[in-house]
């Protein structure tokens, strides 16, 4: 199963698309949409409304899954990456998918094994279990793939 995992988000859009076989993860590539910000917002949502696609396009995932939102005090920044998360929920739709969300707690949960684990445990985890030589970067990515085996590990649970 391939899972594309994202971390919504409109200055940087993390993404990691992993391959989950046999309990066994394979990282496939991972990185960040990244939006210019002297650009419209109106213009920010398009290029990651069209890279979502490229990405889904790319990788033609059996499961796409996102992270839902939680924010505590910026209302400014809650209602931007509302937003994009939006346009990223749309592309999601367009291209015939099934939406995937998990809380930030779920996520914490099914890569760490506690829901209140702190974000480099998440992070420190994440490299673990795919095997790599150093935390993904930019942050986003690694919350993405993240999510993604959030995503198998959830749903074969369902099976």
């Amino acid at each position: 199963m391939i899972v594309l995992g994202i971390d919504p988000g409109y200055a940087t859009v993390g993404f990691g698309a992993v391959a989950y076989e046999n309990a066994k993860f394979r990282p496939l590539e991972y990185g960040a949409i990244k939006t210019d910000p002297g650009l419209p917002f109106e213009i920010r949502l398009h290029e990651i409304y069209n890279d979502v696609l490229s990405l889904i396009d790319h990788f033609k995932p059996d499961a796409i899954a996102v992270e839902e939102l939680f924010f505590n005090t910026n209302v400014k920044t809650a209602i931007e990456v509302g937003h994009a998360r939006g346009v990223i929920v749309l592309a999601i739709t367009e291209k015939g998918y099934k939406l995937y969300e998990y809380t930030p707690l779920q996520v914490k949960q099914a890569v760490v094994g506690y829901g209140r684990a702190e974000k480099r445990q998440v992070m420190e985890m994440t490299k673990v279990m795919l095997g790599l030589d150093r935390i993904p970067r930019p942050d986003d990515a690694a919350d993405a793939l993240a999510i993604a085996i959030c995503h198998a590990h959830t749903s074969t649970s369902l099976l």
